[in-house]
Parts: structure tokens; C-alpha cells; sequence
């Protein structure tokens, strides 16, 4: 299924066309239909000559509902764009163009309405003048088709227009990652809330989990509807409705957005492109009461503009917008700036960065990896694609980062590595980017617990009080007279085990578990701790705390009065 909206000024003669190709009245309120003006936004849907499905979303022309305009063709790939013969262009015309233009819309069709109501020449005129307001545009070269919807002239060849318009545009982009940006809530009885969108950038299944953002309210899609019908799924690029449960209808609106859970870094801060629209007749600075119109929403934002003070008409720079509430979006997402104070169209322009770590004074912002790369040094793939949309594969264990950093971070852990000397340094005090800055250095080793040169000498390897404890074995000797830093680091290094207070060689506690696996051998019920005594030798003061280091390294469990076979017991 294609969507495509109207666009164009009011009484023009839009939900007149829509209801001619398709049965569909498109005007939902009474309002609507009394004073014969499109208020909000309206929809339809057709089975073209092809086959191909078409759903219309008609937009008010009126200058008055230009929100409700916006919040309807954020999110279709063409339009149908109505110009009355017997009016000819109009200003809402020019401002619907600009919008269309502002937003990416690449593909149209012109529909030149009311031609029952005008003789030929009428008509050429309007045709001519239609082909002068559109030149340099997306719809330079378009089809412009003679229509009048009440007379049933030019419909088979609006459809065929329309039909060659679809098949000449790019089929929707499934990146799944999907989200629905919501331009109608009701309560429906008998099933409760349903939303309503277009569902764009990847796909929706019944009974699949979603979240609704702004608010991370979870729910759940009861039921998917599209042209009528009920779906168990449905793909990018359809008008769809959405049966949800978990969340009321009272906590949703306009503008909210139906997405996957995990999928989006929600920002309320985002830098992006502007292009200011040549028709202003002054500069465009961060002194206004500006608002964005993203997706089907409309937002208060603050501005700043980047590199320069202010922006002339015409011209194009970066800003920075500062949004009131959290949403989810990408770069390469567009949105449209007005002016409320002067209730005018600014411009508008693409997202380039969701999440910006530059100050507005230093930042240059661009749609490129690398940048959002080099201005973090370090980052995670899971990340980078919250950020960037795109799955980028890890330069070093999960992240991605740039030559530059990983010098500098291999640097600084040599560095410290050099302070320390032979005793080496915690791994524990390195944090994720450096333990893994450390897998690409040839020259360090990690053991025990510590990162050392490899050519590292252990200066505790022939520390008088292992010699002693490896001659004492199962009787060790006291430490007392040791100092406690070197105990501390002895057992760091793994050469000695302290357990209940007595202190072992760490060759002694492997001995052990041989003589408790033999005793397991000859008796796989298990024995007791005297029995253990007597097999090693030792004494009840130290057979207490050796049983106890092997119950908790897993060579033994205990069963009332036995120690049975562990996990680990040696393999005999």
C-alpha cells in the first residue's frame, strides 16, 4: 500500500477528489460537511487500475489548520496537489509547496480541479501558471491532470497518474525499526483505545509488546486494521490502526509515537539542518516563539542557531533545538519550523544529531558515523545504532572507535603500567574501554587479576613465606610475623589462600582436593571430616578450614556429616 496526501489551498476542491476516487468522504465532522471546509485531517482509500492499494490522508487548505495539515503529511512518500482552475494559485498553494519540499516529498501529480467551470483558454492559463509556480521543484515535469470530481471529468486519468506516480516511487525502507507517529486516538466500543498512523520503517504484529513515547506508557497491539480489513501484520509504508491494550485513550494524542521497546534513544535536544525559506522578508535569529512540527506533532522548541548569529531568507545553516518533552527520533528525520508570534512558516530541514556532546559554540553537525565516532572516541554498537539507526560493526570487542583513541587509550594504560613497575596494576581499576584496549597490546598480560608486562617478573614468586608454606603443607605456619601488604598481594597474585584465619599454599589446597577425590573414589558416599584428618595428616585445626575451601571452590558438598563429590572434583 502507497500513502499519499492532498495538499493545496482552501476550497480547491481536495475531499471533492478524494471522495470521487474513492467512494470515501473524507470530511469526518459535521462541521465539515455544513460550512464545505476541511477542518482536520481526513482519510480514504482506493484500489487503483494496477491493483496497487492507495490510501488518500487529506489535509485542511485553510490557513487556520495548517497544524493539522502538518500532522498529516509528515509521514507519506507523494502527493496530489489541487489547484482550482477558476482560482488559479493561491497563497496556502505556495506554502503547501514549500512544506512538501521542506519534508523530502519527491513525487506528485498536479490535479487541475474545477475545469467544468472555466473555458479552454481559462484552463491554459492556469496550466501555465501552475508550471511557472512549480518550476525547480519536486513537481517540475508532473503530470497535470484536467479534473472536475463533481462531473466525473479526468478521473480514469487521475488514477493512471497516479498509478505511474506510485510506480515510479521508492518502495518504503523496512530498517525494522518501526514507528507509527499517532494523528488519531478514539475509544472504540467494544475494544478500547485505537490509534491511528502511518506506519513507517518497519512492521507491527498482533500481540506484539510496544511502547508509546513520549511517556514509555507499555502496551500491547490487540488488533491491527488497514483499508478496512484485520491484519495479524503489516509493513512499512501503510495506513494502519492500531487496537491497543495496557494504555487508555485519555493518555495519548496527537503526536505521541508507537515504537518498539529498546529501539530509540529519546531526545530532547537534537541539532539539525534549516533551510529558511526565500519568501521571508527578515532574518531568522534565536529570538522567537518557534515551533516543530515532527512527525505528527506539534512542539514549543528554543533555538540556536550554529556558526553564525542569524539566518537570511533563503539561506541554510544548523541549529539547535531544544524540545519541551523526550521523543524518539533519528537522524534524517524532518520536521517544519513556524513562527507563532508571526504565525509563519520559517522552514525546515533534517535531524542530524539526536544526542549532541559538542556546546552549540563548537558543534558542526553533519549525518555522518564517523563524526558521532570522533566526537565520543569510544562507543558501544548498541548504542551507536540508538543513535544513528545504522549497525555498524565493533572495532574492538563491542565498540567502535576511531585510530586516534585507541592510541590514546592504550597510552594511558602503559602509562600506568610504568608507574606501578613489576607489581602490576588491578585490572579491576581499568573501566571497559581501557580492559579493552589492553586485549590489542602484544606486550601486557593479565593474571591473577592483574595487568602486568609479559616480561614481568613476579617479585613475590620467591617470598620466603611461600617457601615455608609449601614445606609445611597440610601444617602450614603461622603468619603473623608476615606483613600484611605482602599477604595482601600474595593472595591477589594467587600464590596463597586465606581461609578461617589460617593461611595456605595455594599448591596445598590443590593437593587437597586430590586427597578428597581419592577418598570419593573409595567410597563415593562420601566422608567425614576425621576421615579427612587422617588421610592428610593434619590436625582438626587445619583439616576444618581446608574441608571448608573445598566446599566452596565446589570439589566437595556438604550432606549432614559427609562431604560428597562436587561439580569440580578432579577426575580420577
Amino acid at each position: 500500500m502507497t500513502v499519499i496526501a492532498t495538499a493545496g489551498h482552501v476550497d480547491h476542491g481536495k475531499s471533492s477528489l478524494v471522495l470521487a476516487l474513492t467512494g470515501t468522504d473524507p470530511d469526518r465532522f459535521e462541521e465539515e460537511k455544513r460550512r464545505g471546509l476541511t477542518i482536520d485531517l481526513g482519510f480514504a482509500h482506493t484500489t487503483l487500475p494496477s491493483g496497487a492499494e492507495l490510501s488518500f490522508i487529506d489535509v485542511p487548505g485553510h490557513v487556520r489548520f495548517l497544524r493539522n495539515m502538518l500532522a498529516g503529511v509528515g509521514g507519506v512518500s507523494a502527493c496530489v496537489f489541487v489547484v482550482a482552475a477558476t482560482e488559479g494559485w493561491k497563497p496556502q498553494s505556495e506554502e503547501h509547496l514549500r512544506i512538501l519540499e521542506l519534508l523530502g516529498i519527491r513525487h506528485g501529480v498536479v490535479a487541475l480541479t474545477k475545469v467544468d467551470l472555466v473555458d479552454d483558454d481559462i484552463r491554459e492559463i492556469a496550466e501555465m501558471d501552475v508550471a511557472d509556480r512549480v518550476a525547480g521543484t519536486f513537481l517540475e515535469g508532473a503530470p497535470v491532470v484536467h479534473v472536475a470530481a463533481t462531473a466525473g471529468i479526468g478521473l480514469d486519468e487521475m488514477r493512471a497518474a497516479i498509478d505511474e506516480m506510485i510506480e515510479r516511487s521508492d518502495t518504503a525502507d523496512d530498517r525494522r525499526r518501526p514507528r507509527l507517529w499517532v494523528d488519531r486516538v478514539f475509544a472504540a466500543k467494544g475494544s478500547g483505545t485505537v490509534v491511528t498512523g502511518t506506519l513507517v520503517g518497519g512492521s507491527f504484529a498482533a500481540d506484539s509488546l510496544v511502547r508509546v513515547e513520549p511517556g514509555e506508557h507499555d502496551a500491547r497491539i490487540r488488533s491491527l486494521q488497514t483499508a478496512g480489513r484485520t491484519v495479524d501484520d503489516i509493513g512499512p509504508g501503510t495506513r494502519v490502526a492500531v487496537n491497543l491494550s495496557g494504555v487508555d485513550h485519555d493518555e495519548l494524542r496527537r503526536g505521541h509515537a508507537i515504537v518498539l521497546p529498546g529501539q530509540w534513544h529519546l531526545t530532547e535536544r537534537v541539532d539539525a539542518s534549516l533551510d529558511v525559506l526565500r519568501s521571508l522578508d527578515h532574518d531568522v535569529s534565536r529570538r522567537g516563539a518557534y515551533v516543530a512540527y515532527i512527525g505528527a506533532g506539534e512542539h514549543a522548541v528554543k533555538m540556536r542557531i550554529l556558526g553564525t548569529e542569524a539566518l537570511g531568507p533563503g539561506s541554510s545553516g544548523a541549529v539547535r533545538l531544544f524540545l519541551p518533552t523526550r521523543l524518539p527520533l533519528l537522524p534524517g528525520d524532518r520536521y517544519i519550523l513556524r513562527e507563532s508570534g508571526r504565525d509563519e512558516t520559517i522552514g525546515g530541514g533534517e535531524i542530524l544529531d539526536v544526542a549532541p556532546v559538542r556546546r552549540a559554540s563548537q558543534a558542526q553537525p553533519d549525518r555522518s558515523i564517523e563524526r558521532v565516532v570522533a566526537e565520543r572516541e569510544w562507543v558501544s554498537v548498541d548504542e551507536l545504532e540508538l543513535l544513528t539507526g545504522e549497525r555498524m560493526p565493533a572495532t574492538l570487542g563491542v565498540w567502535v572507535t576511531t585510530t586516534e583513541a585507541l592510541a590514546a587509550t592504550v597510552a594511558g594504560v602503559r602509562a600506568r603500567l610504568d608507574d606501578a613497575g613489576p607489581t602490576g596494576v588491578d585490572i579491576a581499576v581499568f573501566d571497559e574501554r581501557e580492559r579493552a584496549a589492553i586485549e590489542t597490546m602484544d606486550d601486557v598480560v593479565v593474571d591473577a587479576g592483574l595487568v602486568l608486562p609479559a616480561d614481568a617478573v613476579d617479585p613475590y614468586a620467591d617470598h620466603p613465606f611461600l617457601q615455608a608454606l609449601l614445606d609445611g603443607g597440610f601444617a602450614p605456619p603461622s603468619a603473623a610475623d608476615v606483613d600484611r601488604n605482602d599477604l595482601r598481594e600474595m593472595t591477589r597474585r594467587g600464590h596463597i589462600v586465606q581461609t578461617d584465619g589460617i593461611v595456605f599454599h595455594s599448591a596445598t589446597i590443590d593437593d587437597a582436593a586430590s586427597v578428597a577425590a581419592d577418598l570419593l573414589d573409595r567410597d563415593p558416599a562420601g566422608f567425614t571430616v576425621a576421615q579427612f584428618r587422617d588421610a592428610t595428616g593434619a590436625s582438626r585445626k587445619f583439616a576444618l578450614p581446608l574441608v571448608a575451601e573445598l566446599d566452596k571452590r565446589g570439589v566437595t558438598r556438604r550432606r549432614d556429616d559427609l562431604r560428597i563429590a562436587g561439580p569440580r572434583v578432579p577426575l580420577r
